[in-house]
């Protein structure tokens, strides 16, 4: 589904990332970990089409993503509405004047019929818990709130897979045990689901497989979860002899 090869990428003369290679195969659950500017979130905007290798390059369903084939309609359009992105901090990605609108407007581009778009924004309002703050303008939200709505944006757009940076920062208790229940289900549903984060329960609970990226930018670990944490322990133990 997804592939990279040998994917560099720099800010100016900075290394973000060096040298990835790896497959994403239709209903994987991944982990995205590794410490603060490791790359993780550069990763995650070039799965999106936010960002291109500079060098390298990676597929989706077949078809390479740079700069030249995300000029073509077609190809843009289908990245897309394939692939939801909800970003760490979500105000960033609100603009609407209200959440129904917020909701609505991603399913509009999409050129989809009034009755259709009516129908997803109501199906993803009742599904994600927002019908009582549909007319309330995003800005006016909690953090928690804010979040879902972000989250509601990219269900409308029925996409094959989701990628959340950071889905728990900034939560409270509440927020957080929704968030967890919402991503297992997504998982158990058989969607594909990338998820960046540092927090150790949700990486325990959701991933089947992790990607750990290291300060230099590289792929430390690709394998499953299971073997990563044991990896850690190892490699703990042996520091410590």
């Amino acid at each position: 589904m997804i592939r990279l090869e040998h994917v560099s990428y720099h800010y100016e003369e900075i290394p973000a990332l060096a040298d990835l290679s790896c497959s994403i195969s239709k209903g994987e659950c991944i982990g995205i970990a590794g410490d603060n500017g490791c790359g993780k979130t550069t990763l995650l905007k070039l799965l999106n089409g936010l960002l291109f290798p500079d060098h390298g390059s990676w597929t989706f369903l077949g078809q390479e993503i740079n700069a030249s084939s995300m000029k073509n309609q077609k190809v843009a359009r289908t990245l897309h509405a394939s692939i939801g992105y909800v970003f760490q901090s979500p105000e960033v990605q609100l603009f609407c004047s209200s959440v129904e609108e917020e909701i609505a407007f991603g399913p509009r581009q999409l050129g989809l019929s009034q009755a259709e778009v009516k129908k997803r924004t109501d199906d993803v309002m009742k599904m994600i818990g927002l019908e009582n703050l549909a007319s309330r303008p995003p800005y006016h939200l909690s953090g928690g709130e804010q979040k879902k709505t972000a989250l509601a944006c990219v269900l409308s757009m029925n996409p094959e897979v989701l990628i959340l940076d950071e889905p728990l920062n900034g939560l409270d208790r509440k927020s957080r045990e929704w968030m967890l229940s919402f991503l297992t289900q997504w998982k158990h549903a058989g969607k594909t689901l990338l998820i960046s984060s540092h927090d150790e329960t949700l990486l325990r609970l959701i991933p089947e497989r992790i990607i750990e990226l290291s300060e230099s930018h590289t792929i430390i670990y690709d394998g499953p979860k299971e073997d990563w944490h044991e990896s850690e322990r190892t490699e703990t133990a042996s520091g410590n002899l």
